[in-house]
């Protein structure tokens, strides 16, 4: 492998900005929050921060329906702000990455509504237009937030694709003008200072213009034909051209989320060679806990820990030495790990949060902080779905147990609790104050109840919390070498409690144990004379016996 590049030995924090920090007291998050946040991260001691959408957007999707990518949304601040932002970040050795939302916009970006002006408008081509076929939808596509991928546009009798919202209606990348529209954009940004893009779905921009009937699809089981138009025909070529005319032009990171991506696919993606991006977000974690009835994310089942190793295990090995992983547990889609991979129970909740976080940043790759994780923030169970905000959430409940009735209201709940992207989406807690430091007004969505107990001020005067176990585990990123070029090896796979795994260098290795139980139990592992104890989450070491949810990692010459 070549030379570490600085992003490989670097840790991201990912900030939802509408949920961070409000300073003006409207409810929702903003910019100004964020610059008044920056001396907690440089505390934390995170490298780059990942700034969820703060585009101009109508908010059909919380910002990722962007209606205007070269102005800022009114309530996160102004153009001025974000500038504002990259001085300060920049000035504390912070780097920003953005989020890159070009798969589609909103269907209020001027874009989109010229092209539904007439079939000869010059913008036309920038989106997916199809006649109807036999009177109905081009195809069966189904769109990943339930109902049909496509919607019928009455001014000029054709329907276009949106595999989201039909709000959110499709870029047509086979077009090079809109292409290259694209591309002015991102050197537009790279003007501005920013350090790097999250790319969104970046692998369903090429689709297959044939626009096959999907045989997988359905619309009984809340489907989505994803599938149907992941890694397309042409998506290669399309981020090659993408990395030549942009991403090669400076020292930047970039990590591109790929749904349905194989070991294999994501080489192609990020290999060292390939000139295309350098991470990508892959999902195969975070869907072993999907319905066992066929309802995609909605289930309250509970994990298999050979399952989450398997995976794990397959991504650590296959990409060493040939292309570079993102490490991640949960972010503004999933659940919060603590109380997904965890114990969120009060005795355990800080025990298992720094557990999980053990085995995630002692792997290959470059790790992910989503905001509250490093304070153990939890999943959120409003009493009500009509507290919920999240179009997934809403219109997964209207469907399952309003039209179709094939899931119970309470069944449905316990799936919400479990599975909304809303417990992810709750405001950041501060200190015990009134709305958790948040916001002086109503906050955009409630705050979860359990903020008096569970808060940055509380974290941050308490040397042992969760907070400074995360500060530990960056800092020894940034000194042992071996986390970053070790290789991986999975020891005592099918073992259903304990999670063991070792880092190989030519000279040392790490031994990294783990026990996901609120039980005690026994392992024998054998640890060369002259060991050390790098971290554990208990402050003494009790050998072979592992108390609920332990985590030590040993280091030792070879």
């Amino acid at each position: 492998m070549m030379k570490n590049k600085w992003w490989q030995e670097a840790v991201v924090y990912q900030v939802y900005p509408r949920s961070f920090q409000d300073t003006d007291g409207d409810g929702m998050g903003d910019i100004p929050g964020i610059i008044q946040r920056l001396p907690y991260l440089k505390k934390l001691g995170i490298d780059v921060i990942w700034l969820s959408p703060v585009y101009k957007s109508p908010n059909a999707d919380n910002g990722y329906d962007i209606s205007d990518y070269q102005a800022i949304q009114p309530a996160f601040g102004s153009m001025a702000d974000i500038k504002k932002l990259f001085k300060a970040a920049h000035e504390l050795n912070l780097k920003i990455m953005m989020d890159l939302v070009v798969n589609h916009t909103s269907d209020e970006h001027a874009w989109f509504q010229q092209s539904r002006q007439s079939k000869d408008n010059p913008y036309r081509d920038f989106y997916i237009w199809r006649d109807p076929v036999d009177g109905h939808e081009p195809n069966n596509w189904a769109s990943d937030f339930g109902g049909r991928a496509w919607a019928f546009d009455e001014q000029t009798g054709q329907y276009y694709l949106h595999i989201f919202s039909k709000k959110q209606p499709d870029l047509n990348w086979e077009n090079p003008k809109l292409r290259q529209a694209i591309y002015d954009m991102m050197n537009w940004w790279l003007e501005q200072g920013v350090d790097g893009f999250r790319m969104d779905v970046i692998n369903l921009i090429s689709k297959d213009m044939q626009f096959p009937d999907d045989p997988s699809v359905d619309f009984g089981k809340h489907s989505s034909s994803m599938e149907m138009v992941a890694n397309g025909p042409r998506v290669h070529e399309f981020l090659r051209e993408m990395n030549e005319k942009v991403l090669s032009q400076a020292d930047i990171i970039t990590v591109g989320e790929t749904p349905g991506v194989t070991p294999a696919d994501a080489i192609k993606y990020t290999g060292f060679d390939a000139h295309e991006l350098q991470m990508v977000f892959q999902f195969e974690h975070t869907v072993i806990d999907d319905s066992k009835d066929g309802l995609g994310k909605w289930s309250d089942e509970r994990f298999d820990l050979v399952d989450l190793k398997r995976v794990l295990s397959k991504w650590q090995v296959a990409l060493d030495g040939k292309a570079w992983n993102s490490l991640y547990w949960n972010n503004h889609d999933r659940p919060r790990v603590v109380s997904r991979f965890g114990d969120e129970r009060p005795a355990y909740r800080e025990l298992s949060a720094k557990m999980l976080a053990t085995v995630l940043h002692f792997m290959q790759g470059t790790p992910y902080i989503y905001q509250g994780e490093e304070i153990g923030m939890t999943n959120i169970a409003y009493d009500d779905i009509n507290e919920y905000q999240d179009i997934d959430t809403l219109n997964a409940y209207q469907d399952l147990v309003v039209n179709q009735k094939i899931v119970s209201p309470e069944k449905m709940m316990t799936y919400v609790y479990h599975s909304s992207r809303d417990n992810a989406r709750t405001p950041m807690q501060w200190d015990t104050s009134t709305q958790a430091g948040f916001t002086t007004g109503k906050p955009w969505l409630n705050i979860n109840k359990n903020y008096p107990q569970i808060n940055v001020a509380n974290a941050v005067d308490d040397s042992n919390s969760i907070f400074y176990y995360y500060q530990r585990l960056i800092k020894l990123r940034h000194e042992l070498s071996i986390m970053t070029t070790g290789h991986y090896e999975l020891l005592a796979a099918d073992d259903a409690d304990v999670y063991i795994y070792k880092r190989t260098t030519a000279d040392e290795e790490l031994l990294v144990i783990a026990n996901f139980t609120d039980k005690k139990l026994q392992r024998e592992f054998d640890l060369p004379v002259g060991s050390t104890r790098v971290i554990s989450n208990y402050v003494d070491d009790t050998g072979h016996t592992l108390r609920p949810y332990e985590a030590k990692v040993y280091r030792y010459d070879k």
